[in-house]
This record gives C-alpha cells, structure tokens and sequence, in this order.
C-alpha cells in the first residue's frame, strides 16, 4: 500500500473534518426540503383541492421516491465514474431551484411534476456526499464522520417540522420559496469551500465501467444481504418520514403544527444523538472485531422493534413520544454504519454506485408503501396492525445482517484518520 508522504498527514486530519462540517447543512436542507410537504400536508390540500385524497398525497409523496429510487444507481454511478465532488454541488443547486418551483405548483399534475424533478434532483447526492466522506475518513473514524453527517439529515427532518407552523402562520408556499432560494446560496459557497476528492484515492477519470461495477455489486452475497437489511428497516422509515405527522393528528387531535413538532421533534432528536452514539459505538468496537459495524447496526435494529410496536398501541401521545425516542435511537444506530459496512465489502471506486443500488431497491420499496399507506388510512386499518408489519420486517432485517461476512479490504492511498480528530 502506498502511503503519502507524511508532511501530507497532518493537514488530512482538518480537512477530513471539513467535508464532513461542509457537506453537513447540505444534509439538513435535503431533508428539510423533503420533510416541509408532510408536515404541509392539510395547508397543500386544502390549496389544491385536485389533490382530493389521501392516497393522491401518497402518490405524489411517492412519485418522489420512485424517481429518486430508479436514478439513485445512475448518481452514483455518474459520482464513481466521473467527480463525486461536482455531484454534490451541482444536485444542491438544482433541487433547491426545484424547491422554489414546488411552491409555485397550483395543481395535482404540477405539484405531482414538481416532486418528480425533486427525485431527479437529489439522487445525486447521497450516494456521491457519503462515497466522499468515506475517500477522506479511512477505517477508525468513518462510522463517526458518517454519523456526524448523518445528523444533517435529522436536524433536516425536526426543522421540517416548521412547516406546520409556516403554512399556519403565513402560507406554505413561503417555505418552499424561502429555502429554495438558501439552498441556492449555499451551492454557490460550496463551490468556492468544499475541497476536492484526495488525489491520492482518486482512480483515474472514466475508469469505472457499468458492466464491471454491476458484476462485482449484484454478484457479492455480502451486497445482496446488505441490500435487503438497508431496506426492509427502511419501510418504517419511510412511514415516519411521509405519514407520521397525519397519523398523529388523527390519532390524538392534534392540529397541523403541534402534528408536525410531534412528528418530527422528538424522533429526529434522538435518531441524531443515535447516530453520534452509533458511530463512536462502532468505531471503538471495531476496535476488537471487523463485525464491530455490523453488530452496532444490528443492536440498532432490534431496538426500533419494539419501538414500533409501541407506537402503534400507544394510548397517549406522551407514551407514543416514548417509543418514538426509542425507534430514533435505534435508527440512528443503523444509519450511520451502512456506508461503512458497504465499505467493508466493496471496492472504493464502486462505493458511490454500491449505495445507489441500495437507495433504488430501499426507496423503491418506500414508495409503495407510501401509496399503499394512504390507502390503508382511507380503508380504516388500524394502526397497531400497521406498525406490527413495520415492526416484523426490521426484526427480519436482524437477522440478515448478522449473516455479512466482511472481508479485509483497506483503503489504498490515505492514512486513517487519527481517532482523537
């Protein structure tokens, strides 16, 4: 393995940190902009009466989610073969203009087209912002950095939780509008500050083949598992994400902006603080064993069982807070160690590509269930049978990660960042 020289070491460290604090609001307004038409949802219908039901908001809360699912593997793809630094700005700055014109949208079809240029928009970025991380932070601190970033998309989601308040107080199209126009702002910045992928992890340009990326992801047993286990806990995620805040409310009476706090406050919170205790977990646990990441993972998601089950027998809203805190814990812990799982069993160059298959095949499956949610609310199921459905595939998912075998696969140009950093 070829080592840079060490004058090159000392200035690893800082920069490490400050693709990880630079790409950390990116994370926030990605969320942020995902999470404002859930917690919207009563001010958007009652705007756009064309919407007319539930399973219509599913389908345009969905039709997001098909699209980011079906070019989640072209991003990353696009990331590995090409520069995963110009993905992550170029993505923020195009789906902050497409925020802007969701708040623009008048009818169902515009406001269904709206959220399909939203999903074209940001799979580019996940898979590219967390290959890119991972290019900078090598083995004893990555699940951390993962999990510090990570937190972005919480703090995204509990500040979503606004959009209640926003569309009581003035009007929901103000949201949209509004950070729209910030996260335009901050592409322009990221331009300038985000520091290039390390040269020496970088393979040369156009060097990564589909076919030959395909082959070594989808014929891997480790890839096909990880797979199954980023999905089936990400059914439950997705219900929380997209029907939480609706649930609530009719669940307890609640009105749209104390739904949306509930919905997203205290879940959000405790999945940050599980990602940050998640990843220190992994880190120092890996420490001792190579499965130390997916034994955290695991841990993690055998608390949001429970949890879900809580939820959906919850005879008070303080009670159902209680299992939400437990379920972001848990989920914390699991978010943070699946890129450096994947990092365990793939190549560095297929990293970006490897995620995108994970986001195609987990989303894909979320936007079903989105749209099979709301037909669920409109038929009256009730919703301990819901959250037991929810409850039972992650238990599955378990299982299944237990079952990876990671081999060594050390990344070959930068020294690992110190853990102290």
């Amino acid at each position: 393995m070829n080592s840079p020289a060490p004058s090159l070491i000392p200035a690893l460290v800082p920069k490490a940190w400050l693709v990880v604090s630079l790409l950390w609001p990116v994370a926030l307004l990605n969320y942020l902009d995902r999470q404002l038409l859930a917690t919207m949802k009563k001010s958007i219908m009652a705007d756009i009466p064309s919407i007319a039901s539930d399973e219509n908001f599913g389908r345009i809360m969905s039709v997001f989610m098909v699209v980011y699912a079906c070019l989640s593997p072209i991003g990353g793809f696009t990331a590995d073969r090409f520069n995963r630094r110009w993905m992550v700005i170029g993505s923020l700055g195009v789906w902050s203009i497409v925020t802007w014109i969701t708040g623009q949208a008048h009818t169902f079809n515009e406001l269904w087209w709206a959220r399909a240029a939203m999903g074209v928009s940001e799979a580019c970025y996940i898979p590219a912002a967390l290959a890119l991380i991972a290019d900078f932070h090598t083995g004893p601190t990555r699940s951390r950095a993962i999990g510090v970033h990570q937190t972005g998309i919480y703090a995204g989601m509990a500040l979503g939780g606004l959009g209640g308040w926003i569309a009581d107080s003035s009007s929901w199209r103000n949201g949209f509008t509004g950070f729209g126009f910030a996260g335009v702002a901050y592409a322009v910045f990221l331009f300038f500050a985000l520091p290039p992928k390390p040269p020496a992890t970088a393979h040369a340009a156009g060097s990564v083949k589909v076919l030959p990326a395909l082959k070594a992801l989808v014929c891997a047993a480790p890839f096909l598992l990880l797979v199954v286990h980023f999905t089936l806990p990400a059914i439950s995620g997705w219900v929380m994400k997209n029907w939480l805040p609706s649930v609530l409310a009719d669940a307890f009476h609640l009105g749209q902006t104390a739904a949306g706090f509930a919905a997203t406050l205290y879940v959000t919170l405790a999945s940050l603080c599980g990602a940050l205790l998640g990843g220190v977990a992994a880190d120092r646990w890996m420490r001792h064993t190579e499965r130390g990441r997916i034994y955290t993972s695991a841990v993690g998601v055998a608390l949001m069982v429970p949890a879900l089950v809580g939820i959906g027998y919850s005879p008070s809203l303080q009670v159902a807070i209680g299992f939400l805190i437990c379920f972001g814990i848990g989920w914390g812990f699991f978010d943070a160690n699946n890129m450096p799982i994947l990092c365990q069993i793939v190549r560095p160059e297929y990293r970006a590509t490897g995620y995108g298959l994970m986001n195609l095949v987990s989303t894909a499956m979320g936007a079903w269930v989105t749209t099979k949610m709301g037909a669920l609310r409109d038929s009256g199921t009730p919703l301990p049978i819901i959250f037991g459905i929810c409850a039972g595939t992650s238990a599955i998912s378990v299982a299944l990660v237990l079952l990876i075998r990671v081999k060594p696969a050390p990344d070959t140009a930068l020294p690992a960042v110190p853990a102290e950093a």
